[in-house]
């Protein structure tokens, strides 16, 4: 190669490298707005570095590599969905292949560069080995979480049914745990209905997959059948599912308006979702509970419910989330997948943003729950196993509960019948 077509690939590599370790530094949420966009002021600095990269460095750089670690690294300071893929994983992505590989029953994305659990679903081999939403997963096997993008810890943690995953965690208030997951197909419990005093109903939602909101509906009309003129939807959790089927369940409940919107660039807004009034079918007193576990579908249905003032939503701020990407083929044949659009409210308020003051939606009511990580503990959790520099193969069995131990009392759900109740204690929190 020419020392021109060098210093090309080196500029190239070298923009992308100088952002990779800018963006790489920097969490969805922490990352502060870059105030220069000028871009021959930026070429002109990294022109600097690679006049020393090419004059002063010790060995000859391997540029195929240079490439490979920038553009991951580029990708990974946009946002946890984006991602660089290789030559075998656009293919595999093309043909929509699997391998007849599954996970655990966890959904997961980034915080902090680390691997994090949104939500464990109920039932799921996850649940079982003792994963938690809140949970920071710091190795897959001996692969440090921090290293790699959030597709490619998705494609280490899913294998063939019935091998196990090995996960490092880290939980607030607890040591170090290793724990072993087996890989399973897991399936979303059916939705749940329950009567509770004062003709209020309680409709638990675990996931929001083509065909829940159909069975949300029948829950909810059962409980009508037996007098409940309230419904409390229990939307904490649920982290999986369309915004189709978001907005199908919102649709259940507001008649009229739009009820979600799909943004693009510069916030174009590239698809409405209204309500059809002939789908509504409850228009008693609502109120909604979401969670920090609460992220995308579920999202959809409760910023519809504020947006509309159509009645409460209950609990913590969501997670944030909700975005489509578009995979762009490279000339080597791999591919960046980029996120093209986000999921927003009626409004157009996307759900996923860069500062956790501004992403996931608000509750009207705040109730938080001590048990509850916040996502920008995560930098703490982190500091302190440096602190201990623990070996990461040395680590403690994650403890049981205490049998016979007493259900801690559910303050959201307590507050969202009263609510309903219109009972004087219900006030909004501030």
């Amino acid at each position: 190669m020419t020392f021109r077509g060098k210093l090309s690939v080196l500029v190239i590599s070298g923009v992308l490298a100088v952002y990779a370790v800018v963006g790489g530094m920097l969490s969805p949420w922490t990352r502060a707005q870059q105030p220069i966009n000028d871009s021959t002021a930026q070429i002109r600095i990294f022109e600097s570095v690679l006049q020393h990269i090419q004059n002063d460095y010790v060995d000859e750089p391997n540029l195929e590599k240079v490439r490979n670690g920038a553009l991951r690294g580029l990708v990974g300071g946009l946002d946890p969905y984006s991602s660089y893929l290789t030559s075998d994983q656009v293919k595999d992505f093309n043909a929509n292949k699997g391998n007849g590989k599954v996970g655990i029953g966890a959904e997961f994305s980034q915080v902090s560069l680390y691997l994090y659990v949104v939500s464990v679903m109920k039932g799921s081999n996850a649940e079982k080995a003792g994963l938690k939403a809140g949970d920071v997963v710091e190795y897959i096997e001996n692969k440090a979480s921090r290293d790699i993008s959030l597709y490619d810890a998705k494609q280490l943690i899913s294998g063939d049914p019935g091998t196990a995953v090995n996960l490092r965690v880290l939980r607030a208030g607890e040591k170090p745990q290793m724990i072993k997951v087996i890989r399973g197909n897991p399936k979303a419990p059916a939705v749940e209905g329950k009567m509770e005093t004062g003709k209020t109903g309680v409709v638990k939602v675990y996931s929001l997959e083509t065909g829940e909101s159909n069975n949300i509906r029948t829950q909810v009309q059962n409980l009508v059948k037996q007098g409940a003129n309230k419904i409390v939807l229990d939307l904490r959790g649920v982290a999986t599912g369309t915004l189709e089927e978001g907005v199908a369940t919102a649709n259940l409940f507001i008649r009229n308006g739009d009820l979600a919107k799909i943004v693009g660039k510069d916030s174009t807004v590239k698809k409405t979702f209204a309500a059809d009034p002939s789908k509504t079918i409850f228009d008693g007193k609502l109120a909604v509970l979401i969670d920090l576990g609460t992220a995308g579908a579920g999202e959809a249905v409760g910023a519809a419910v504020l947006d509309k003032k159509r009645g409460e939503v209950v609990g913590e701020r969501s997670f944030g989330a909700g975005s489509e990407q578009q995979l762009f083929t490279l000339r080597a044949g791999d591919g960046l997948l980029l996120t093209t659009s986000k999921w927003a409210s009626p409004s157009g308020v996307p759900f996923l943003g860069e500062e956790r003051n501004s992403t996931g939606i608000k509750p009207s009511v705040e109730v938080k729950r001590p048990e509850t990580p916040e996502p920008i503990e995560v930098d703490q959790l982190i500091d302190q196993q440096d602190e201990q520099n623990q070996d990461p193969q040395a680590t403690p069995t994650p403890e049981k509960p205490k049998s016979g131990a007493k259900p801690a009392e559910d303050i959201q759900l307590k507050k969202a019948i009263e609510i309903l109740q219109d009972k004087a204690q219900a006030a909004k929190a501030n």
